[in-house]
C-alpha cells in the first residue's frame, strides 16, 4: 500500500534543497547564494526550481530588480532555519558519551556587550572545561532574537524591546547611556556646559531608538533637552556611533561604563544632562524548545546560578553618578 501523499513527502525531497534555499533567502538573491555556496548561478536557480517544483508552491519571484519571498517560501524559510539549527547541534549532541565535558557553544550577541561579571562567569567556565569550545557573532538585537528563536544558535545576548513569549530570558546587567561629543565639538573645551548649549546640535543614533525599540528611552532624552529633529548619522553599531561621536558627525548616546575609556583618554566628553539618564536591560535570552547539548546545559545552569546571585545592583553599570 502506497503512502498518502504527506507521508511520502519527506522521502521524497532532496533534504540539500533546502539549505539551498535558506541561503538563497538570506543572501536575498540567486548569484550571492550561488557565491556563498560556492556553486555556479544555474545551479541554484535548478536547485530552487525542483524546491518549487516538489513543494508545488512558488517560493520566491524573480523579475529584473525584484526579489520577493513569497508568504510559503517565508514559512519554508523559518522551518529551514529551525531544521539548520538542529542540524548544528549534532556534533556537541554526539559528544555526549566523553567523561570530559565536550561540545560547542555558539553566542549571538548584539555589539559592545560589556560586563566584568559575565567575563568573569566565563573565565572561571572555560577554565574549568577547557574542552569546551565557543564562537561569538555579532547582530542587531532583534536578529540575536530572532536566531534564537530559530534554534539557530545556543544563547543570545541582546536587548529587547519586549519579553517574547516563546524564550527564556535573564537580565545580564543593566546600563546608563549618557549624551557625549568628541574632541573636535566646540562644546568639548567649555568649562560648563548647560542643556540649553544643546538645543539644535546634530545626533547620531542607534537604529533601535524608533519608538517600540529597546532604546527608544534615548530618543526621549534627546526630545527632553531639544536637540535636532532628525539624526545625522545612524547605525546598529555601538562601534560605529562611538566613532561618528568623536569625528564630530553629531552627538550621540552610549553606556557609560562603555564610554569610561574614552572619556579618560580626551576622546569624547560626558553632556548634560547627567541625571534621570535611560537605563537598558541586557539579557541572556534561550529557547526552551532547543534539545541542548551538555556544554549547553552545564553553561547556562552555571551561568544562571553565578550571575543570579551577584545583586542587580552590583550588575547595573554607570549608576554612581
Amino acid at each position: 500500500m502506497s503512502l498518502p501523499h504527506q507521508q511520502r513527502f519527506p522521502w521524497n525531497l532532496d533534504w540539500n534543497l533546502l539549505r539551498t534555499f535558506m541561503v538563497v533567502a538570506e543572501q536575498r538573491g540567486i548569484s550571492k547564494a550561488a557565491d556563498f555556496l560556492g556553486l555556479k548561478q544555474p545551479t541554484v536557480s535548478a536547485a530552487l526550481k525542483r524546491l518549487e517544483q516538489t513543494t508545488g508552491k512558488t517560493l520566491i519571484i524573480r523579475k529584473p530588480n525584484e526579489f520577493t519571498i513569497t508568504r510559503s517560501g517565508q514559512a519554508l524559510y523559518t522551518e529551514c532555519a529551525k531544521i539548520f539549527g538542529s542540524v548544528s547541534q549534532l556534533p556537541s549532541l554526539l559528544d555526549a558519551d566523553n567523561t570530559e565535558l565536550r561540545g560547542h557553544l555558539s553566542i549571538a550577541i548584539t555589539s559592545s556587550v560589556i560586563s566584568e561579571h559575565f567575563e568573569d562567569f566565563l573565565s572561571r567556565f572555560s577554565a574549568a572545561h577547557p574542552h569546551v569550545t565557543y564562537s561569538f557573532s555579532v547582530h542587531e538585537s532583534d536578529d540575536v532574537e530572532t536566531m534564537i528563536s530559530q534554534n539557530r544558535a545556543s544563547f543570545g545576548i541582546c536587548l529587547l524591546s519586549a519579553l517574547p513569549q516563546n524564550l527564556d530570558t535573564m537580565v545580564l546587567y543593566r546600563e546608563y547611556f549618557g549624551l557625549y561629543c568628541g574632541a573636535r565639538h566646540p562644546l568639548f573645551g567649555a568649562r560648563t556646559i548647560t542643556p540649553e548649549d544643546l538645543e539644535g546640535e546634530p545626533f547620531v543614533a542607534f537604529q533601535t531608538e524608533a519608538e517600540g525599540g529597546p532604546l527608544e528611552a534615548i530618543s526621549r532624552l534627546r526630545a527632553r533637552i531639544g536637540l535636532a529633529n532628525t539624526w545625522r548619522g545612524v547605525s546598529s553599531s555601538l562601534n560605529e556611533i562611538r566613532r561618528m561621536i568623536m569625528a564630530n558627525i553629531g552627538i550621540g548616546a552610549l553606556p557609560l561604563h562603555v564610554a569610561s575609556q574614552d572619556v579618560a583618554a580626551g576622546r569624547i566628553r560626558q553632556l548634560p544632562p547627567y541625571d534621570e539618564l535611560p537605563m537598558v536591560n541586557i539579557y541572556l535570552i534561550t529557547n526552551p524548545a532547543r534539545r541542548q547539548s551538555d556544554a549547553e546545559t552545564a553553561f547556562l545552569s552555571a551561568c544562571e546560578a553565578e550571575i543570579s546571585a551577584i545583586d542587580i545592583r552590583e550588575r547595573t553599570y554607570g549608576s554612581d553618578r
